[in-house]
């Protein structure tokens, strides 16, 4: 058994992370961020979820842009195939669970 405080957790670049935990095929890591992620489409599902700070997702449907704004206890659930990307505003700590070796 292992206890993490996310408030406080930092990495040494944008996006760095700890694994949290493996299940079956699926990881589960802690982020931080102060940087926006690149624009790309999952090959799996994704659960995100903001534990601190903020982070505008912004994908597309049907090639139009939208954002939504996501605060800690915010999910976001991205199904195979979503365009997106995430920007924090202006860093954010992030607990995601997606598919081991998501794409």
């Amino acid at each position: 058994m292992r206890f993490i405080d996310a408030s406080s957790f930092t990495a040494d670049h944008p996006w760095g992370a700890i694994d949290l935990a493996a299940l079956d095929d699926a990881t589960v890591r802690l982020h931080w961020t102060d940087q926006p992620y690149e624009w790309h489409v999952n090959d799996g599902p994704e659960v995100f979820v903001v534990l601190d700070g903020a982070v505008d997702m912004h994908y597309r449907v049907d090639g139009v842009e939208h954002v939504e704004r996501l605060t800690p206890g915010r999910v976001c659930c991205v199904e195979p195939g979503d365009a997106h990307v995430a920007r924090p505003t202006p860093q954010a700590r992030v607990l995601v669970v997606e598919k081991r070796d998501s794409d």
